[in-house]
């Protein structure tokens, strides 16, 4: 490299643009002489950028060495912070008294030892940890183009039209035939499941309560105040202000007709049948409800305390089974001990405004109600506190509220459940097993995840869908009674 070039010019040079362009300048120092005297200088990467595995460049006294103590403990930060596959780059110059540097560790003098060294390790880990939080907030992401987009389930063609039908005055009009509307959105006979089965004695007994249940669920209204957090008001504003008018008008005069697949539910509003995407949508209410209730929830109290350690490193287990890649056991280890140490410090603030409760020892005994007569699925849980731990900035009141809210609305949102669908290919899976029992437990669990999907959360679709609903497949139009009416006539 040129001699007269900065530092930031020489990684240019050897490593390239791209990791130039990503890095963060970094400072830290202790000059008391009864811990450690040091001063470090370097850069690291942030969020934005990723490698297959970590580079560190490490000068101390301007001579190329290696610590293999400090390089593990950077790498602990930034597995417990950003994904398993964002390795980072990081270039760090320490000076201290030469007396204080032990180069006798290795025969070739490149690794080396310092004294005090577990002091001044913890000091760069923190320097490192905050700046790298800081700087998760400002992710850039590629976007891909709409031709290479493919949707695996629908094709969303030019007969998507959320829009809804003008009304107009038509008192003196007569109805065509082939716009007469043949169902009521608030009546939950007639819907798809009555024709797939019979409906038993015990069914038709609980109708009438079922109505009261489903009447009581569309009356529910949150809190009109949230502790007036000016961040959680400009939330609920940017939530107003990308809010669509024709799909909260499908929303809110929508019949329930049935469940499509695991994922997708059938609607109809007026002439138009609908594909809706289930998760999308209870994710969506779930964090809008988390937002209007702030500060104001009831609690799920768990029968037993549960240690966040235990629920992150069994997250961190089951991301190494997605992605087939085993990072070893002593690293879980300390990314669950970081990640339960911050959220310990932040237990006061996650209870008083979300009701999440974490108690000293890192148990959590306590959720909070986001949906009444809901209780979200439990399986979710550990992926839920590595969420808490690796994606919040809590350093911004305003990016904290938000991750949380998020955070709790991907863990409330009813997704497919872990046990395979008891019913079409589903059922192949419990043939094979042979298990009664865990046949019996999938059928209960799937028929109480429809109903809740019925009654509970349409019913409580009270909520503001964003516009870009019309356009990621959350909800996309299948046909109309004015085509099927045609299809019809000529048979």
């Amino acid at each position: 490299t040129v001699a007269m070039s900065s530092r930031l010019d020489a990684i240019k040079s050897v490593y390239g643009v791209s990791v130039a362009r990503n890095l963060i300048e970094i400072e830290a120092s202790d000059n008391d002489p009864s811990t450690s005297v040091f001063e470090m200088h370097g850069y690291m990467s942030n969020a934005n950028y990723a490698a297959k595995k970590i580079t560190m460049v490490l000068f101390i006294n301007d001579r190329l060495v290696e610590c293999s103590a400090l390089k593990r403990a950077i790498e602990i930060v930034y597995a417990a912070t950003l994904p398993k596959a964002s390795k980072p780059f990081i270039y760090i110059s320490i000076v201290l008294p030469p007396e204080n540097i032990d180069v006798n560790v290795h025969p070739t003098k490149r690794e080396v030892s310092l004294l005090n060294q577990e002091v001044i390790i913890e000091k760069i880990q923190s320097v490192v940890e905050s700046t790298l939080r800081s700087s998760n907030e400002a992710r850039t992401f590629q976007e891909q183009s709409a031709g290479q987009s493919s949707s695996p389930r629908i094709n969303t063609s030019k007969e998507v039209n959320l829009s809804p039908m003008p009304t107009g005055n038509f008192r003196l009009l007569k109805v065509p035939v082939h716009k007469l509307v043949r169902t009521d959105s608030l009546d939950p006979a007639g819907r798809l499941h009555a024709y797939t089965q019979i409906m038993s004695d015990r069914h038709l007994e609980k109708s009438a309560s079922l109505n009261a249940i489903r009447s009581s669920v569309r009356q529910r209204r949150n809190p009109k105040d949230s502790l007036e957090l000016t961040s959680v008001q400009e939330l609920l504003d940017k939530i107003n202000s990308n809010c669509d008018p024709g799909m909260t008008d499908i929303i809110r005069h929508c019949t329930y007709v049935g469940m499509a697949d695991d994922v997708f539910a059938l609607l109809q509003h007026n002439t138009r049948l609908y594909l809706a995407n289930v998760v999308n949508l209870s994710k969506e209410l779930m964090y809008q409800q988390v937002l209007s209730r702030f500060g104001h929830f009831n609690a799920i109290q768990l029968n037993d305390p549960v240690p966040l350690k235990d629920l992150i490193i069994l997250a961190l287990k089951e991301e190494d089974i997605d992605s087939e890649c085993n990072d070893d056991d002593s690293l879980k280890e300390k990314i669950a001990e970081m990640n339960t140490e911050l959220l310990k410090q932040k237990a006061e603030m996650l209870e008083e405004y979300f009701g999440i409760h974490i108690d000293e020892h890192g148990n959590v005994s306590r959720l909070p109600v986001i949906l009444d007569q809901y209780t979200p699925d439990m399986d979710h849980v550990p992926e839920f506190a590595l969420c808490l731990g690796n994606d919040v900035d809590w350093e911004d009141e305003k990016n904290c509220i938000q991750a949380v809210s998020a955070a709790l609305g991907n863990f409330y949102a009813m997704h497919p459940l872990m046990l395979p669908n008891p019913s079409g290919e589903g059922l192949l899976f419990y043939k094979k097993k042979v298990e009664h029992e865990m046949f019996s437990e999938a059928e209960t669990a799937w028929a109480q995840r429809e109903w809740s999907i019925q009654h509970v959360l349409f019913p409580s679709l009270f909520f503001k869908p964003p516009a870009s609903m019309a356009t990621d497949g959350t909800f996309v139009q299948v046909t109309s009674l004015e085509k099927l009416y045609k299809i019809f006539e000529r048979c």
